[in-house]
C-alpha cells in the first residue's frame, strides 16, 4: 500500500523527524499537535481555552490537507499535563466536532513538548469518493 504525507503551512512545521500526517489508503495518521502558532512556531499565549482551540486548529488544518475534516476522525488522543481541565477540553471539542464524535482517550503525562499543557494526535478515514 502506497502512503501520502500530508503538509500544509496552516499548521505547524513538524519539529522533528516526523510527518504531519501520513495517509495509507483511506486512513490518515495526525501527528501530535500542540498549540504551536502555524506562522511564528511559537506557543500561542493565552488561557488553557485558547491553547486547546490552537491544537484544534492545527488539526483541523491537517485533516483538511489530506482532504477530510474533524468529523472524519475516528479516534483522537488528548495528552494533559493536568486532568483539572478536562472539562474544558470536551467543551471546547463539542465546538469543533459533531455527534457521532470519535473514539478518544484522554491521559495525564507528566510533560509535554515545550512545556505546553495539551497535545492531541487522531486517526481519520476519508469519506469515500465518488
Amino acid at each position: 500500500m502506497s502512503r501520502r504525507i500530508i503538509r500544509t503551512d496552516r499548521a505547524p512545521a513538524a519539529i522533528g523527524p516526523y510527518s504531519q500526517a501520513v495517509q495509507a489508503g483511506d486512513t490518515v495518521y495526525l501527528s501530535g499537535q500542540i498549540p504551536l502558532d502555524p506562522v511564528s512556531g511559537e506557543v500561542v499565549d493565552g488561557d488553557f481555552e485558547t491553547r486547546v482551540r490552537r491544537v484544534f486548529d492545527n488539526l483541523l488544518a491537517v485533516a483538511e490537507a489530506a482532504g477530510g475534516n474533524l468529523d472524519d476522525l475516528v479516534k483522537l488522543n488528548i495528552f494533559l499535563t493536568d486532568l483539572g481541565h478536562f472539562q474544558t477540553v470536551n467543551r471546547v471539542m463539542a465546538e469543533y466536532l459533531s455527534e457521532p464524535y470519535p473514539a478518544r482517550a484522554a491521559v495525564q503525562v507528566a510533560a509535554l513538548p515545550k512545556g505546553v499543557p495539551v497535545e492531541m494526535d487522531g486517526v481519520m478515514v476519508l469519506p469515500a469518493s465518488g
